[in-house]
């Protein structure tokens, strides 16, 4: 576990745009199944960057010593019959980073986020087979179904989603 990360909220990406790109980048590089197919060029990452965060889309980093070495979002439901859910997207962490408990720090300070927002339920999705499959249910995330062909990889492969939702009670 890395004990200097910091978790901390972007509300704009001002002076963060290079790292944050640098970091989608790189996450797609390694296989990530984020919505983005290897090469990334950097245009493009830095284009998607822009329109986060916005209203009901909460940008959660981890830094250490001040460098930006993961990501999650916390896309909140506006719609007047979801006002009590929300969901986690696009967690990443970048590769040099990974198995350091700095994707748990970034999904746990998410839910947290989601309490204080009044959310009970979250819900995600993630590529079957995915390291992260193992992370959302030491979480107590569970999984709620699973869609084939959902996601094409940079071989051209098709892959299966998984979705996982979990509840909380103590949301205020």
């Amino acid at each position: 576990m890395v004990e200097d990360v910091k978790i901390k909220q972007l509300f704009m990406i001002d002076g963060h745009k290079e790292e944050l790109s640098e970091l989608l980048i790189q996450v797609v590089e390694d296989g990530a199944s984020i919505g983005f197919l290897p090469p990334l060029a950097y245009a493009e990452a830095a284009k998607y960057w822009e329109g986060v965060p916005t209203p009901g889309v909460i940008l959660l980093v981890a830094a250490i010593n001040d460098r930006i070495v993961g990501s999650v979002q916390l896309h909140l439901s506006m719609k007047q019959n979801g006002l009590h859910r929300a969901e986690i997207a696009k967690l990443m962490t970048h590769p040099h980073y990974r198995r350091q408990g700095i994707g748990r720090a970034l999904m746990q300070a998410a839910e947290e986020r989601a309490v204080k927002e009044g959310r009970s339920l979250l819900v995600l999705d993630t590529r079957e087979g995915d390291d992260s499959n193992f992370l959302y249910a030491s979480l107590g995330y569970i999984q709620a179904g699973r869609i084939p062909e959902y996601a094409k990889s940079a071989n051209g492969e098709l892959h299966a989603t998984l979705f996982y939702f979990k509840r909380f009670d103590n949301a205020e």
